[in-house]
């Protein structure tokens, strides 16, 4: 595959013990899924049979092993020794800009799981592909809120232009992340018992803070603070 067809994220993690790390996430410009460098083997733990969720839409008879389940592989073996909040520079490398900044371990992981999730063919968190292009390494609640409900609302007026019938009200948006809470409760409870210490479950806590966040947010339907933002689009 061309290099023009690649979107390209280099995490780079310096651990005052003299650990670095580098990992290389490359995805498919056109349909958005993380490109594999190859298919070796992988811990049992990662097949289907034991890490399935119960809304997961794959058959363990045809994805013998979890997608995203294979993608904590690395993550957990590299971190596994050191706790959550240890303190890393962390280098980002993007196609137009890269970021660096100190801070715990745990901001790092769940910035590049953000990436490795949503690609890696798991039917929930694929449903969040579209945020993909316009990654941002290290957001705070409120920007990644900003990008999601923009976006979304992007889309549907894409859709009711075409004709379709646009969901105005967000209630599909709210069910993909209660679909996603779910799933990262389960992935916290499935690799809790493989860490040493707890890097890994405390990076999927990050992202699933962000899902209570943003269904919290759609329901109380915060429009007053929205309205004092945008008043010169309104």
């Amino acid at each position: 595959m061309a290099e023009k067809d690649i979107l390209k994220y280099s995490y780079t993690f310096k651990l005052k013990s003299g650990l670095e790390k580098t990992f290389v996430v490359s995805v498919d410009k056109s349909s958005l899924s993380i490109i594999y460098k190859n298919n070796g083997s992988f811990p049992e733990w990662t097949k289907l049979q034991n890490f399935k969720c119960s809304h997961c839409e794959l058959d363990p008879k045809i994805h013998e092993y979890c997608p995203l389940a294979i993608n904590l592989v690395d993550i957990i073996q590299t971190f596994q020794e050191y706790n959550s909040f240890d303190e890393a520079e962390i280098t980002v490398e993007t196609e137009n800009r890269n970021y660096s900044k100190t801070t715990s371990i745990q901001s790092g992981v769940s910035s590049m799981l953000g990436i490795r999730m949503v690609t890696s063919g798991c039917p929930v968190m694929g449903k969040l592909k579209p945020l993909i292009p316009t990654h941002l390494p290290f957001a705070s609640l409120e920007e990644t809120e900003m990008r999601v409900l923009s976006s979304y609302l992007l889309a549907q007026y894409v859709k009711w232009k075409r004709g379709g019938e646009a969901d105005w009200e967000m209630t599909n948006l709210i069910n993909i992340y209660e679909d996603i809470r779910i799933l990262n409760h389960n992935v916290s409870k499935k690799i809790a018992d493989l860490e040493k210490k707890d890097v890994s479950i405390n990076s999927l806590i990050v992202l699933n803070n962000f899902a209570d966040y943003v269904t919290f947010t759609l329901d109380e339907k915060m429009l007053d603070d929205f309205e004092t933002q945008f008043k010169e689009f309104m």
